[in-house]
């Protein structure tokens, strides 16, 4: 009798580790405005940290913990001039982040809202984000 209840503790114990080990996003990108990096990391481990624009006065980079809704290999903003967005992962409603070719702007706040990296980042972590699927993926944003 011993045996079965250790057994069925170490059983149930597994089984509810694994549930909580499978609710945990695998992929991670941490966008911190005040220094305006992205930090990517995979299973816990940082992978990526590169520096990105956000927001610039008079525009908002929605803060908060997020999923991708969708992605596109190459979007055209609708409401920015047809500005070429390489890479979107899309995270909150018209909120991306995406390529950019105004690179030497990376580092400080330059976007109306949008995340925005180097193009080969950008297509680097919507691999990632590909890889791993939405439902695995969070991004967060944070001060």
């Amino acid at each position: 009798m011993k045996k079965f209840v250790l057994m069925a503790t170490v059983l149930a114990t597994a089984l509810f580790g694994m549930s909580i080990a499978s609710r945990a996003a695998t992929l991670v990108a941490n966008i911190d405005v005040s220094t305006q990096t992205m930090t990517v990391s995979k299973y816990g481990q940082v992978m990526y940290r590169w520096s990105v624009s956000t927001a610039r006065k008079g525009y908002f980079t929605p803060r908060g913990s997020y999923r991708p809704q969708w992605t596109a290999r190459m979007w055209y903003s609708r409401k920015y001039d047809n500005s070429p967005m390489p890479y979107s992962v899309f995270f909150h409603g018209g909120y991306a982040i995406h390529g950019t070719g105004a690179v030497r702007y990376l580092g400080r706040p330059a976007s109306h809202g949008c995340v925005r990296l180097h193009t080969a980042n950008a297509a680097t972590f919507y691999a990632m984000v590909k890889e791993a699927g939405f439902g695995n993926t969070r991004i967060l944003v944070t001060n």
